[in-house]
């Protein structure tokens, strides 16, 4: 018995299954970019977030550590420019056309692998453009505060220093299971042109 079970049997079986047609239909890519639009929108009005927290942290930490403004006021101000050039630097290119309504089928992967791409490539500039001047305000304030308590502080920022840190830790969870979402999406339209001999 097992002489008539050849090695390339079960080989042979998967190879020659019939492969189903692609379930994606031209009104399943249309909705897919509106969705897609409306988190691009959603994630513009998301860099506003930066610099808005980095000027909370400007404006009530001179306002607290007046005493520490020589030495707060470069950082506070640097975090600041930083958020606003990240501002630049995200919105610049987001904004995508809106897809026709008469396009075809191709055309309509094309786009929205380019939308997806897009978001992708937002995804690892945030980081750098949006992320980098919040944990530099933040440590500021958390530098004036050790400066102007001194060592005492620290049990009592503990709290805060956790939240931070787990804070820190979620935000990059959290973007790099959307930044796999977006490559398997990409992945699932070049298959899905393959199949269909694009």
């Amino acid at each position: 018995m097992h002489d008539d079970f050849s090695e390339k049997e079960p080989k042979n079986i998967w190879q020659n299954q019939p492969t189903e047609p692609s379930a994606m239909t031209l009104e399943t890519i249309r909705e897919k970019v509106r969705k897609l639009h409306t988190q691009t929108g959603r994630q513009l009005l998301g860099t506003l977030v930066g610099p808005l927290v980095v000027a909370f942290f400007l404006v009530f930490g001179l306002k607290q550590f007046s005493s520490l403004r020589h030495l707060l006021q470069p950082l506070f101000a640097l975090a600041l420019v930083w958020s606003l050039a990240g501002l630049y630097f995200l919105s610049r290119g987001r904004r995508s056309p809106r897809t026709p309504e008469d396009v075809g089928f191709s055309t309509g992967l094309e786009f929205c692998r380019r939308e997806i791409e897009r978001q992708r490539d937002y995804l690892r500039r945030v980081v750098l453009w949006g992320f980098g001047p919040v944990i530099l305000a933040i440590g500021t304030f958390v530098l004036a505060l050790a400066l102007a308590a001194g060592r005492g502080i620290f049990p009592k920022a503990m709290p805060f220093m956790t939240l931070v840190a787990v804070w820190i830790v979620a935000y990059f969870v959290i973007r790099m299971r959307q930044q796999r979402g977006l490559q398997r999406e990409i992945e699932e339209l070049n298959k899905i042109e393959t199949e269909n001999n694009w």
